[in-house]
């Protein structure tokens, strides 16, 4: 490894997955300085400028992203097998890293975090909740849990949790002053609470009816980037949302929201879990993914 120690990279990955000399210093326990020192000392025993550093922010160069997707599955699965070993062939050990959208890892919560917990007491499972979709295996992932039009082809795919239906609500005192819509397209005279992406776009309403397949930028003052603040919102007559139905579900029950434009918004394929189909499967993963299928 041109005498590159395993402690030099597991620091470099720590602070290009952190993007901080500071917060990984935090997280590995050691002071900032001579962590600075380490990375200073392995890019010259690579030949290769890993970082690059200003006063505020630290960036990874296109050799040091290379390395970072290179190395952090083979440092995962050295870990496995050193937790495999320590703790016995038959007991589970070790951490799985699983991010996911934020209603991918509420269903996992409620359905499979609890049975897993409960059968592998040894294994810390650290699960990420954040909209932005990521590279799992470059930041330090072992899977990931998201709606199927968004998982990478190169993935190997797990489904769970059924169909997802996306719905258009409002609360009854907006529909009460402003009408209620009869088709998508009556949408643009209405007040619609629109959904920023991690991106930074704003996300397009998709409606389908038979052979009629149509996808809006409807217009609208507000823009939020939650679904739980979008229903807030839409509950407190702020307009008409856009969201997947198991988070108006509680309010449509309680009728602060009314569904609309039914016949427009079929079920679509739901959430799935997924890993990478180029590296081995760890046993915490494994196991993980079994409940998962025994969950449906």
């Amino acid at each position: 490894m041109n005498n590159a120690s395993l402690a030099d990279l597991k620091a470099f990955i720590q602070v290009a997955q952190q993007r901080s000399f500071q917060k990984a210093a935090d997280a590995l326990g050691v002071s900032r300085s001579s962590l600075s020192h380490a990375i200073k000392g392995l890019e010259q025993r690579l030949g290769v400028r890993l970082l690059h550093r200003t006063t505020r922010s630290v960036a990874v160069t296109e050799a040091g992203e290379h390395l970072l997707q290179r190395l952090t599955p083979l440092l995962q699965d050295l870990d496995d097998a050193l937790d495999a070993v320590s703790h016995g062939p038959d007991e589970l050990a070790g951490t799985l890293r699983i991010n996911a959208s934020k209603g991918g890892a509420r269903w996992l919560l409620e359905h499979v975090v609890p049975t897993f917990l409960q059968r592998h007491p040894h294994v810390e499972l650290d699960l990420v909740s954040e909209g932005r979709l990521v590279d799992i295996v470059a930041e330090g992932f072992d899977a990931g849990a998201r709606l199927a039009e968004s998982v990478p082809q190169d993935m190997v795919a797990v489904p769970f949790g059924g169909e997802v239906r996306f719905v258009t609500v409002a609360s009854p005192t907006y529909l009460a002053t402003f009408g209620r819509p009869g088709t998508p397209d009556e949408l643009r005279v209405h007040r619609c609470i629109r959904q920023r992406m991690p991106s930074g776009k704003r996300y397009r309403w998709e409606f389908e009816r038979g052979t009629q397949h149509l996808a809006l930028d409807v217009p609208g003052a507000l823009s939020l980037d939650d679904n739980d603040l979008l229903v807030e919102a839409a509950c407190a007559g702020q307009g008409i949302a856009y969201v997947p139905q198991a988070f108006a579900r509680q309010a449509l029950e309680s009728g602060k929201l009314v569904l609309l434009l039914e016949d427009w918004t079929p079920p679509c394929p739901g959430l799935c879990l997924y890993y990478s189909s180029y590296r081995h499967v760890p046993a915490p993963l494994q196991a993980f993914i079994a409940i998962l299928r025994e969950q449906g």
